[in-house]
């Protein structure tokens, strides 16, 4: 065994995003891609030598691969251990889990999250901090800095190591720790829920369905919800990882958990629906006859979180990213909370959370979370929902019809354009920045607009200054259209439309009609279909 240091040149487009770095399969797989990128993330955070890593993927096409160079450039740069999941899997929550609790220097997690997979699919590459969450932009811009000045990358010269096998294997100098990717994570869900409570409600006959969607959670859910809490066997379906997600999306969202859906809007429903993604950090939260969109979901959450034994004591206060519906604000300001309104990515939660500042924070596109990790987390938002079904012995639809009767309905949907041409994207994007300051005061679509602004956030723990997050614009009673980007997808652009208005009397329509008049707005505002071709958009959630 050797280090060999291989001759390279920078490779365009490794800027990471607001998760790290996703590309498709076949462009990871290309000479020098991957290793190139991993030797950025060692450059732009000054080395990993004598350090401890964690490392960890979602099982997708690539992973297992990927993973054996990670460990290999690992020991050629001189870490000294690296802890990793059992076939080198990991949930992204179960990585941020396990940096914080081993005390490790950072972590790289294999993921494109909610991305299909496959040959054909997705993949990326992360890179966590040792507070356990994702880098933040100083880091970020210091491993793409590093990109384009490559030269050259050190990597082991060795046979794979075998990770099926738990415990202490050596690559040279480096420690290579196998652990089982479950325990310690559910051990920490037991200390965070009440586990007799739960085991009493699944042996008062409540049924419940998670779709694990063929991807990392399965695992998890298999042996929290039914070996240790006593769930109906077969509660969890889809719940063996496959490199493809069995062909399927792993998206939890009602157009690609469909089947999951159907059940729970029909005649046999069980008592409660979930589904969870590609890398087991978002949620989607279904009860009989009634889906919860997850802006409404975080609000419940932080209503009721003092019947979870983790926080009975109150939240220290909440966080949403910008485009996510404004229900949770209300439910802060009735238990005079902070209300945290940030960009979208996980890593801006991290700070607030880190200065205490913040318990509970959301994200519109199905990812919930609290201090208890750095990362969102899907498998603790479902036992959050079941902790508190089990304390209220409630159903879903009537806790919400409840929450809605106190604070209001917040109606919300997100329309999605995807695959649109990056080019007429931006330019329906630039063409409504240039309008934004006139449009305060004049009426569209029979809407009136009271504000309009491209959202920028000063954090107030660093001070740093994050622009152009989305443009927002804002009508008379609490009404709102966001408009951004998304940085997640491989091919093209993905033009996200959020769409928003508030009613304290008509608590239970569809929420597309009672949208109608702000979708209108929307499309006299930005000119979506002339602009990109589209007629609607391809996923409404």
């Amino acid at each position: 065994m050797s280090i060999q240091t291989v001759a390279t040149q920078p490779i365009a487009g490794q800027k990471p995003g607001t998760s790290g770095l996703r590309k498709t399969t076949p462009e990871f797989q290309a000479h020098h891609f991957l290793e190139n990128f991993i030797q950025s993330i060692w450059n732009g955070i000054g080395g990993v030598k004598d350090r401890t890593l964690v490392l960890g993927g979602d099982g997708r096409h690539f992973n297992a691969e990927a993973a054996q160079v990670v460990l290999r450039m690992a020991a050629a740069s001189g870490a000294r251990r690296v802890i990793v999941g059992r076939n080198a899997l990991l949930s992204t929550p179960a990585a941020s889990n396990l940096i914080r609790k081993r005390r490790a220097d950072g972590g790289i997690i294999l993921s494109a999250s909610h991305n299909p997979g496959g040959p054909e699919g997705d993949f990326g590459v992360k890179y966590n901090t040792a507070n356990g969450g994702p880098a933040p932009e100083n880091v970020t811009s210091k491993i793409f800095e590093a990109t384009k000045t490559i030269s050259e990358y050190a990597i082991f010269v060795s046979h794979d190591i075998d990770l099926s096998k738990l415990g202490e294997h050596r690559l040279g100098d480096m420690v290579v720790e196998v652990v089982d990717p479950v325990a310690d994570y559910a051990a920490l869900m037991q200390k965070i829920f009440d586990f007799d409570a739960l085991r009493a409600l699944f042996q008062g006959g409540f049924r419940i369905r998670f779709d694990a969607m063929h991807a990392i959670t399965g695992p998890y859910a298999t042996a929290i919800l039914e070996d240790q809490l006593g769930a109906q066997r077969g509660s969890v379906i889809n719940g063996t990882p496959l490199p493809d997600f069995g062909k399927g999306h792993p998206d939890p969202n009602p157009i690609w958990a469909k089947p999951l859906m159907d059940e729970m809007m029909g005649p046999d429903a069980p008592d409660f629906g979930a589904a969870s993604d590609g890398d087991g950090d978002r949620n989607m939260v279904v009860g009989r006859g009634l889906y919860v969109t997850p802006s409404d979901s975080l609000a419940a959450l932080a209503a009721n979180a003092t019947l979870i034994p983790a926080y009975a004591g109150g939240l220290q206060g909440v966080a949403r990213s910008m485009p996510t519906s404004k229900a949770v604000d209300r439910v802060a300001q009735a238990l005079g909370i902070e209300c945290f309104e940030t960009p979208t990515g996980w890593k801006f939660f991290g700070n607030l959370m880190d200065a205490g500042r913040c318990t509970l924070c959301g994200e519109e596109s199905a990812g919930t979370g609290s201090d208890h990790v750095r990362e969102k987390d899907g498998l603790w938002a479902v036992l959050f929902w079941l902790n508190i079904l089990a304390k209220r012995q409630i159903s879903v639809a009537d806790l919400m019809a409840e929450h809605w009767a106190k604070y209001g309905r917040n109606y919300y949907s997100r329309h999605d354009y995807e695959g649109v041409d990056a080019t007429a994207a931006n330019a329906l994007m630039d063409d409504l920045r240039s309008r934004l300051a006139a449009l305060p005061g004049t009426t569209v679509a029979g809407l009136t607009i009271t504000s309009a602004d491209d959202f920028a956030y000063d954090d107030p723990i660093d001070g740093s200054r994050t622009e152009a997050q989305g443009i927002r614009i804002g009508f008379e009673g609490g009404a709102r259209v966001v408009l951004r980007l998304s940085g997640t997808g491989t091919v093209g652009a993905t033009l996200r439309v959020y769409l928003e208005t508030v009613d304290t009397e008509n608590l239970h329509m569809d929420a597309q009609e009672a949208l109608a008049p702000v979708i209108a707005a929307a499309e006299e505002l930005a000119g979506i279909k002339d602009r990109t071709g589209r007629a609607a958009p391809d996923v409404i959630t």
